[in-house]
C-alpha cells in the first residue's frame, strides 16, 4: 500500500515539474523497460519453480540453479538492451507524436533506457529465488523500497537539475540498483552462502524449457496490457497518453492483492497433487471475490471526485471516465491470475502462452475500432472486455469447466452497474450517492456469502480482538 500512497503524492508533482508531454514520454519509457524485462527468458518464474521443487534437496543443488540462472540472465539481458535500443529509437523517432522541440531530448535518453534492461531482468531472478525459499516478507519489503525510490529519485533529479529525460532515467536506474544490491545480499544468506559458484549446463535445458514458455508469455502477454498506450501515443499524441496513464497506473495497483496471493501459493504448486492444487485455486477465487469486490466498487465511485481534486478538472473528468472502465477491467483480470498461476505451477506454462496468443488478433482489431469510433473511452472499454475474456479463457484452459465463471459474473453485474451510474451521474447529484450505497450493500452481501468459512472466521476474530 505504501507505493500507492506515494504515487498519490508524486504524480501531481511529476505533472507540474515535467509537464504533460514529457510525462507521457516518461510513461512510455517505463512501459518499454517493463516489457523488455522479458529477456530474462522467463528465468525469474523458472527459478522459483526449480528451487521450490528442490525444497528438501542439498543446498548446493539450489545454489547451482541460482548461479546458472544468473549467468544466463546476464547474457540475455545484454541482448535485450541492444534490441530495446533499436526499438525505442525507431518508435520515438518515427512513430510517437510529440512536440518536435522535445524529440532530441528523447533520443538522447534512449541509451539509458537500454541500460536499464539487464537491471530489470536481474530483478526477476533474484526475487524469484527468494520467493522459492518463502521469503515473502523480505521480498515485499525490498519491492516497496525499490518502487518508492523509483518514484522519488527522478523527482529529486528534476528539482535539482531540471526535467531532462536522461537525468530522470538515470535516477530510475539508480533506484533499481539499490534493490538489486539488497536482494543479492539476501540470496547470499538463504541460498548461496557456503556453496560453490557453479554454472550447470545440464540445468540450462530445464530452466529454459520451462522458462521458454514463460518467455513467450512475457513477450506477448504485455502486448495485451501496454499496446493501448502505444496506440494512443501514435494516433492521439502524448497528452492523450497522460490522460489515459494517470488512471491506468492507479487501477494497476489492484493487482497487488491477487499477485500477493498467488505468489504465496505458487511455490507450493510443484510439490502438491492435483486435488490439492484444485482446492487451493478454488479457494483463492472465493477469497479474491470476497476481499476485493467491495473496495473496488468504492474505487469506481470515488474516482471522479478524487481525480478532479488530485490532478484538476481539466484532466480529471476525462481521466475518470476512462478510469472507471480500466478499474473494472483490472477487477476481472484479478481472477485470471489464479488459473494462470495454476497452469505454471502444474508445469504447464505452455497453456498460458496459447491462451494469450489467441487473444491478440481480435484484441488488436477491437482496439483499433474502439479508438477510431470512441477515442480513449473506446480503448478503455476494449481493455475491460479483454480482461473479462482473459479470465474465462484461462479458467477453461486450466480446468476444462466453467465454474467459477458464473459466480464471478454474478458479482460483476453490480460492478458494471457502478461504472455506468458513476459515469452518468455527477457526484453533486444525490442519486450518485444513493446508487453507490445500494450497490455497496448488494456487493457486500454477495461477498459475505461467497467468502470461505476460514476467511469469515478470521474476520470475526479480528473484529472481536479490535473491539
Amino acid at each position: 500500500m505504501l507505493p500507492i500512497l506515494l504515487a498519490l503524492v508524486t504524480v501531481p508533482i511529476y505533472l507540474k515539474l515535467v509537464g504533460t508531454d514529457r510525462y507521457g514520454v516518461l510513461a512510455i519509457a517505463w512501459l518499454l523497460l517493463g516489457y523488455f524485462g522479458l529477456f530474462d527468458l522467463g528465468l525469474g518464474r523458472a527459478t522459483t519453480y526449480s528451487i521450490a521443487a528442490l525444497k528438501d534437496a542439498p543446498a548446493q543443488a539450489r545454489a547451482d540453479v541460482f548461479w546458472t540462472a544468473i549467468v544466463t540472465n546476464i547474457i540475455m539481458g545484454a541482448i535485450g538492451a541492444l534490441v530495446l535500443w533499436a526499438a525505442a529509437a525507431f518508435f520515438f523517432d518515427a512513430i510517437f507524436k510529440v512536440d518536435p522541440k522535445l524529440r532530441p531530448e528523447i533520443m538522447a535518453s534512449v541509451p539509458y533506457l537500454a541500460l536499464a534492461v539487464p537491471i530489470a531482468t536481474m530483478t526477476g531472478v533474484l526475487s524469484g529465488a527468494l520467493q522459492a525459499r518463502d521469503r515473502f516478507l523480505e521480498t515485499n519489503m525490498i519491492s516497496v523500497l525499490s518502487t518508492s525510490l523509483f518514484q522519488v529519485f527522478p523527482i529529486v533529479v528534476a528539482l535539482i537539475h531540471g526535467p531532462d529525460l536522461s537525468g530522470l532515467l538515470i535516477a530510475s536506474i539508480a533506484a533499481r540498483l539499490v534493490a538489486i544490491a539488497v536482494m543479492w545480499w539476501r540470496c547470499h544468506v538463504f541460498i548461496t552462502r557456503g556453496q560453490k559458484v557453479r554454472y550447470d549446463r545440464a540445468q540450462i535445458r530445464d530452466l529454459l524449457g520451462y522458462g521458454g514458455w514463460v518467455t513467450v508469455t512475457g513477450l506477448f502477454g504485455p502486448i495485451l496490457v501496454i499496446l493501448d498506450r502505444f496506440a494512443i501515443g501514435a494516433v492521439l499524441g502524448a497528452k492523450a497518453v497522460t490522460i489515459y496513464t494517470v488512471p491506468f497506473q492507479l487501477a494497476q495497483r489492484i493487482t497487488i492483492f491477487p499477485n500477493a496471493l498467488v505468489t504465496a501459493v505458487f511455490p507450493r504448486m510443484p510439490t502438491a497433487n492435483e486435488d490439492e492444487r484444485n482446492a487451493m485455486n478454488e479457494k483463492a477465487i472465493r477469497v479474491l471475490l470476497a476481499a476485493i469486490s467491495l473496495p473496488i466498487l468504492g474505487a469506481i465511485y470515488i474516482l471522479h471526485p478524487f481525480l478532479d481534486l488530485w490532478v484538476g478538472k481539466e484532466i480529471g473528468r476525462q481521466a475518470a471516465d476512462v478510469g472507471t472502465l480500466i478499474v473494472l477491467g483490472y477487477w476481472a483480470n484479478a481472477f485470471a491470475v489464479v488459473p494462470y498461476s495454476w497452469m505454471q505451477g502444474a508445469g504447464r506454462p505452455d497453456l498460458v502462452t496459447k491462451v494469450l496468443l489467441i487473444q491478440i488478433p481480435p484484441y488488436l482489431a477491437l482496439l483499433y475500432l474502439g479508438m477510431k469510433q470512441f477515442g480513449l473511452i473506446g480503448c478503455a472499454a476494449v481493455f475491460a472486455f479483454r480482461c473479462s475474456v482473459d479470465f474465462m479463457l484461462m479458467w477453461w484452459a486450466a480446468r476444462r469447466k466453467l465454474a467459477p465463471i458464473p459466480l464471478v459474473a454474478l458479482v460483476g453485474a453490480p460492478m458494471l452497474a457502478g461504472v455506468i451510474l458513476s459515469d452518468m451521474l455527477t457526484y453533486t447529484d444525490p442519486l450518485w450517492w444513493l446508487s453507490g450505497v445500494v450497490l455497496a450493500v448488494i456487493v457486500g452481501l454477495m461477498s459475505w456469502r461467497i467468502a470461505p468459512p476460514e476467511l469469515i472466521d478470521k474476520a470475526r476474530a479480528l473484529i472481536k480482538h479490535r473491539f
